[in-house]
C-alpha cells in the first residue's frame, strides 16, 4: 500500500511540475529554432543543438543560438505553449501550428496553423489583434495543463 501511495504522490508532483506544450514531432514549434524567429527567420534546429527547458526538449540551428535560449529562455518560449494563438484566442482550443507561420509582437513569439488554405496568421492579423492576446490569455488560463 505504502508503494502505491508512493507512487501516486510522484505522478501528482509529476503533473503538477508539467505545464502545457504544443510537442509535436517531440519538440516545442516541431523542432524550428526559436531563436531564429526573433531574427525574422523561421529555420530547423539541428539535431546536436538540443536542450530541454521546463520539460519539454528544443531544437537549435547552432551552439550560439543555443547559448541565447539558455542565457534567458523564458523570452523564447511560444506564447500559449506554442499552439495556434488564434484557435486559443477565438475557440478557446489547442490547435497544432504551422512552425513556419509565425509573427513576433510585443518581443512575443506567436505561431499559428496553416493548411488546407485557412491561414489563421491571416485571420489573426485582419482583427483587433490586442484584444485577441487578451482574449487568448484568458483562455489559456483555462485550458492549459488540460488534454
Amino acid at each position: 500500500m505504502k508503494h502505491l501511495i508512493y507512487i501516486f504522490f510522484l505522478g501528482v508532483v509529476f503533473a503538477q511540475a508539467q505545464t502545457d506544450y504544443n510537442t509535436k514531432r517531440d519538440f516545442v514549434a516541431e523542432g524550428y529554432d526559436v531563436v531564429s524567429y526573433f531574427d525574422n527567420k523561421a529555420e530547423k534546429g539541428h539535431k546536436d543543438y538540443k536542450t530541454t527547458y521546463d520539460g519539454v526538449k528544443y531544437k537549435f540551428v547552432s551552439q550560439a543560438h543555443l547559448d541565447i535560449f539558455t542565457k534567458n529562455p523564458k523570452h523564447y518560449v511560444p506564447q500559449y505553449g506554442g499552439y495556434c494563438a488564434y484557435a486559443i484566442a477565438e475557440k478557446g482550443k489547442k490547435v497544432s501550428i504551422n512552425p513556419e507561420t509565425y509573427e513576433i509582437r510585443d518581443d512575443k513569439l506567436y505561431l499559428f496553423y496553416n493548411s488546407w488554405g485557412n491561414n489563421t496568421l491571416e485571420s489573426w492579423l485582419e482583427k483587433d489583434v490586442k484584444s485577441l492576446i487578451n482574449k487568448a490569455d484568458q483562455s489559456w488560463r483555462l485550458i492549459s495543463d488540460k488534454d
